[in-house]
């Protein structure tokens, strides 16, 4: 399949959240601990950057979708549940890796009165372009007006000699040992190697999300995002690793300094994806109500880096 996934029509950006944990880093603020979600920090972010989304911008959850996308999904619990079986020990009902996303999906739709589907999706290729052209797609539904997506990423990083998981333990969990961080990281290795890609830099041990609730452009969202043709000198751009998260983090943040100071953005991800380098233009709504925005900024452009 050689056809780019992108949105073909202008989405309106209602509210955006990131969120990263790492471990003995004092100054991060604690992840929320959710019952029946133990030992990784993948339901914990999810919930964490989904639930600033919609407390910011309430709606009706009958009209909202839901849409998660990981690469790897929650592999701390998909690891512990393989040693555990290794060892002999009883497989324990909550390490069940294979519904990790389907559960967090599922249980923040009951805290916020979701009805709408929901979706779990894996991609190699940028995220933010997947994602954005799902919620693209179902907002073509009447019975829609909002989606939230999402996007989750351990981190591929060994743990430092105590076993501390990048994702902390707040999220309910104890962490995750050195050596399973080891193993995702040899997981990244062998995907990057068949795809001809980067591998996780070594500072990439944090565990990441990101999230953003979209609508139909010009109903009152106050930025909207386009596609946009790409240039010859995106390519040169630093590629990201397979998954990488990078593009979400990037919108967010072009998000927020266009609610601040309006004007546009030229927003280039993933260059070194199999359908070559997505663009996507960010522009302020001058007629929604933005505060301190003046007018005249000069559009600027980013590139996924991670």
């Amino acid at each position: 399949m050689t056809e780019k996934t992108a949105p073909r029509s202008a989405l309106g950006i209602l509210a955006t959240a990131t969120a990263r944990h790492t471990p003995g880093r004092d100054d991060e603020a604690p992840l929320p601990r959710l019952p029946g979600f133990v030992e990784s920090s993948f339901s914990p972010l999810a919930y964490e950057v989904g639930s600033r989304c919609l407390t910011q911008q309430p709606g009706d959850g009958s009209r909202t979708a839901v849409a998660l996308a990981s690469l790897m999904g929650d592999t701390t619990t998909a690891d512990l549940a393989s040693r555990r079986v290794i060892s002999g020990q009883v497989h324990n009902p909550l390490l069940f890796m294979q519904a990790t996303a389907n559960s967090i999906l599922g249980y923040l739709s009951r805290e916020f009165g979701i009805t709408g589907q929901t979706f779990s999706l894996s991609t190699l290729d940028d995220p933010l372009a997947e994602l954005l052209a799902m919620a693209d797609l179902l907002l073509e539904d009447p019975g829609l007006d909002r989606v939230l997506v999402l996007g989750v990423e351990l981190g591929a990083q060994p743990g430092g000699e105590s076993g501390g998981d990048p994702g902390g333990d707040s999220g309910g969990g104890r962490g995750g040992a050195a050596a399973p961080r080891e193993r995702v990281a040899a997981a990244y290795r062998e995907l990057a190697a068949d795809s001809g890609r980067p591998t996780p830099p070594p500072s990439a041990h944090a565990d990441l999300a990101a999230a953003v609730l979209l609508g139909r452009a010009g109903t009152g969202a106050p930025v909207s995002v386009r596609p946009a043709e790409p240039h010859a000198t995106d390519a040169t751009a630093a590629a990201g690793h397979p998954g990488s998260l990078q593009g979400l983090f990037d919108l967010a943040g072009a998000h927020r300094r266009l609610l601040r100071d309006g004007g546009g953005h030229r927003l280039v991800t993933d260059p070194a994806a199999r359908r070559g380098p997505t663009a996507f233009l960010l522009t302020a709504d001058t007629k929604a109500p933005m505060p301190n925005a003046p007018a005249g900024r000069n559009e600027t452009r980013t590139h996924a880096h991670q």
